[in-house]
């Protein structure tokens, strides 16, 4: 290749880059790291989907903050440059959320704060921002955003379905199924407890680790 030829936006590479942390390096299944987040706001679906589109957003616009200023950080304050822009990025986002979707905001409660300190986020700048261009720092920051709400959305679908019959708040099982109106089915309330979004990850986990043996 040509010193002066660039290489394209969504290169073999680049796409790697992109689409790794949906499957072979998710952060979640893979990397074991954001587990408490998950925990905690996946036992309806629309929290879930609306952390999942928080952290991508905070992810993707911190590593290309970062990668921008890569050159320009002294190495001895970069933890204090990355905690202030993400930082910054999370209040944008949670004044966002407050502003447009207040109820979602509050069933968040801390945890939109605690962004701040997601092991995700921070690992990324630090492994992957402060030393790539700009795009791929882009891209990174969206493919681990999207690995990480991924198994947010499955855990919120299958413990809000599970838990309370209902996907964003609407019934999907037939009324007639319940015991309590002479049918065969019942909610298990166990689904919306902490717990079971552990199970839950470590489910996903397995069926992650399976495929992969098989491959």
């Amino acid at each position: 290749m040509n010193n002066t030829e660039k290489e394209p936006l969504f290169s073999a590479k680049n796409r790697n880059v992109l689409l790794s942390p949906l499957g072979s390096n998710n952060p979640i299944t893979i990397q074991i790291l954001g587990i408490c987040s998950a925990l905690a706001v996946t036992a309806k679906l629309k929290p879930a989907l609306v952390m999942a589109l928080s952290v991508i957003v905070v992810t993707a616009m911190a590593n290309l903050i970062i990668s921008l200023l890569r050159n320009t950080i002294p190495a001895r304050i970069r933890i204090i440059v990355q905690l202030v822009v993400v930082s910054g990025l999370v209040i944008l986002v949670d004044q966002v959320l407050k502003a447009f979707v207040y109820d979602v905001s509050k069933q968040l409660s801390v945890y939109v704060g605690l962004i701040i300190t997601n092991c995700i986020i921070m690992g990324r700048l630090e492994a992957f921002a402060l030393a790539s261009k700009p795009w791929p720092a882009l891209l990174d920051g969206i493919g681990n955003g999207l690995g990480y709400g991924l198994i947010l959305v499955i855990l919120g679908f299958f413990r809000e379905l599970l838990g309370a019959g209902s996907i964003f708040g609407y019934p999907i099982i037939p009324d007639s199924w319940y015991i309590s109106n002479g049918g065969f089915y019942s909610n298990n309330g166990l689904m919306l407890l902490p717990p079971m979004a552990l199970i839950g990850v470590g489910i996903i986990i397995w069926i992650t680790n399976s495929r992969k043996k098989k491959a």
